[in-house]
């Protein structure tokens, strides 16, 4: 039964919309059993064929992917080792990785428009932390866009502070010329951040809500949004999207509900 909350355009948003038909094909095939388990382990959930090909590309050792037979991007097998294969989510909690020492892979970034339900703890240790990846890839856009407005639920807003990468982000955007606002329970409250907006509530909106939405200015900048729904213990249904039309769409979402 979908709750009250839950408002028809993203009911519409959620859902299986225009999306090529996608592959992910590992170039080098030769990676040790280990690497490839990884792999399948983190991108083998979100509904994209995965196999090994043997594709004209820039790196060797690489990961490209395919939409309608057409290469679209493509990431080194080391990218992916140092940004999802071989850590966890504590590279991107405890400092600032993601933002600034490691950019997000480009077969990721370039995985939007689809819906995807990704797990986290204890069910999976990889696919939910694809969600964090992509939302330190718009942190990031943000913060080099320098203007502009980000909007991140963060369910509990206590995490803001008790993760001292979070926090270091947070200090820097809100310290920029980014206008930041942050939502979630009010378990930690006030934050003491100069310059970030912070919104409260104990609706279900902001339990089980988590997006990262950049609105750049102007138009040099492509905005960006994640936005994921938790449908049952740590299991998000969720998409990402630089679809100016979609983000409108999830703004009136938190609009309406924050």
């Amino acid at each position: 039964m979908e709750h009250c909350w839950m408002v028809e355009p993203l009911d519409r948003l959620l859902s299986a919309g225009d999306v090529p038909d996608r592959t992910l094909a590992v170039v080098d095939g030769t990676q040790p059993a280990p690497v490839m388990d990884l792999f399948e382990e983190a991108f083998g959930s979100l509904e994209v064929d995965l196999t090994t090909r043997d594709i004209d590309a820039d790196v060797e050792e690489a990961v490209v992917l395919v939409e309608d037979d057409d290469v679209v991007a493509t990431s080194s097998i080391d990218s992916l080792r140092d940004t999802v294969l071989l850590v966890n989510s504590d590279l991107y909690t405890t400092g600032l990785s993601g933002i600034e020492q490691r950019d997000a892979p480009e077969i990721l970034t370039e995985l939007d428009g689809a819906v995807y339900t990704l797990r986290g703890f204890p069910a999976s240790t990889k696919e939910k932390l694809l969600l964090i990846v992509m939302s330190r890839y718009i942190e990031h856009r943000a913060l080099e866009a320098g203007g502009g407005r980000l909007d991140v639920a963060f369910q509990k807003l206590s995490r803001i502070e008790d993760e001292y990468g979070t926090e270091r982000i947070y200090r820097r955007l809100a310290d920029s010329p980014v206008e930041v606002h942050a939502y979630g329970l009010p378990d930690s409250y006030p934050i003491d951040i100069d310059g970030l907006w912070t919104h409260t509530g104990d609706t279900e909106a902001y339990r089980r809500s988590w997006f990262v939405v950049f609105s750049p200015p102007g138009d040099r900048v492509d905005p960006a949004a994640l936005f994921a729904l938790e449908t049952g213990q740590n299991v998000w249904r969720s998409m990402w999207t630089y679809e100016p039309d979609r983000i409108d769409v999830i703004r009136q979402y938190i609009d309406r509900n924050f």
